[in-house]
């Protein structure tokens, strides 16, 4: 008998639903295995987009199929500007069309984005059915997967409609990433690395010497603090929550500023953490030794650590009166005192933000 290769199987109670985090390699053969021991269906929609539906769409499909389960697999064009209300409207229609119900599922089989506009589309769909994520990215495995957040961006800021709604099943299946461009691959240190500085300091040393061949411990850690995190502030509203937000006030509005083409997500949250860094050296005494330390290893991932020369600057301050982090027109800015703790601030200045800005 074939033995499986080893795997790491996580129970989260990140809030109200309980999620399921399995990992390892050579599981996306097992998808429907493991979705069998949790959900019924029998029918089933795979939301993947353009880029990754052909590489892995009519495998899970086939994986499905011989599980019982009745697939059908809806695919939207890649990047950030799929993730419309007009887009999840259309996807509703196809599931309808495809006889789902509330009996049904759905499966979100790609980046961030898809697991955001997959989560918002299973929130919503018969006033919500089981979400079911399997990242091929490793920004999606350490971070988008895991907390609930799912949404979609309206013209005036990013994820400004959305729901919690925690998906029942994760697949982590780190042979996936072996698949992806380098660029693709190394955004996700972005999210890893601000993990890092706002819970845990040893981590923050460790990635210096990340393995790439054996990358579950990594992932696995990751997805420990985002869901102690998550756990102590479901719904975002005593501030602990926020703590995840650290480098993403200025991030966000620079994905925006760019229309969504300049940079991949994990890129502008690196240029966000940058002044996020330079405003906790001003205002929670962050040493300069450590925002360099900080700059540095984003560097050491190929993450940008500067704006170009002629980005519309402009535009990133009109854009961030829209960040969801702006309550009642003034920020909540997460601030780090020193690597592996982070605290919300009520001290940061528009102007503060604006000199942070013009240095990156």
């Amino acid at each position: 008998m074939e033995s499986k290769p080893a795997m790491t199987k996580l129970d989260l109670r990140p809030g109200k639903q309980r999620s399921r985090i399995e990992i390892g390699a050579a599981l996306l053969g097992r998808t429907g295995e493991f979705i069998r021991e949790i959900l019924v269906g029998p029918h089933c929609a795979i939301i993947s987009d353009s880029n990754v539906a052909p590489l892995f769409g009519d495998h899970v499909k086939q994986r499905l199929t011989s599980s019982g389960f009745q697939p059908v697999l809806v695919t939207i064009p890649p990047g950030e500007t799929s993730k419309t209300l007009e887009q999840v409207g259309a996807i509703c229609d196809q599931m309808i069309g495809a006889g789902l119900d509330r009996q049904s599922f759905v499966i979100g089989l790609g980046g961030g984005m898809v697991g955001d506009i997959s989560g918002f589309v299973a929130a919503i769909y018969e006033r919500g059915i089981p979400h079911v994520q399997i990242p091929t990215t490793l920004l999606g495995m350490v971070d988008s997967s895991i907390g609930g957040k799912t949404g979609v961006n309206t013209r005036d800021g990013k994820n400004l409609i959305g729901a919690v709604h925690h998906p029942s099943l994760v697949i982590d299946d780190v042979d996936l990433l072996k698949t992806l461009p380098r660029r693709q691959f190394n955004q996700g240190f972005a999210e890893i690395i601000k993990h890092a500085i706002i819970a845990d300091a040893e981590m923050f040393t460790a990635l210096r010497h990340v393995d790439p061949s054996n990358l579950a411990p990594l992932i696995r850690r990751n997805i420990e603090i985002k869901s102690r995190i998550v756990a102590k502030d479901e719904l975002d509203q005593t501030g602990e929550r926020a703590l995840l937000n650290f480098g993403h006030t200025v991030g966000h509005a620079i994905e925006r500023a760019a229309d969504y083409r300049e940079f991949l997500h994990g890129e502008a949250v690196s240029l966000g953490i940058v002044a996020a860094c330079a405003i906790s050296t001003k205002k929670a005494g962050l040493p300069k030794e450590q925002r360099d330390a900080i700059a540095d290893l984003l560097n050491a991932f190929a993450l940008p650590t500067r704006l170009p020369a002629n980005f519309p600057r402009a535009k990133i301050f009109d854009a961030l009166p829209f960040d969801k982090k702006f309550e009642r027109g003034k920020v909540r800015f997460v601030v780090t005192p020193a690597i592996g703790s982070a605290r919300l601030s009520s001290d940061v200045t528009m102007e503060d933000i604006r000199e942070a800005i013009d240095q990156l």
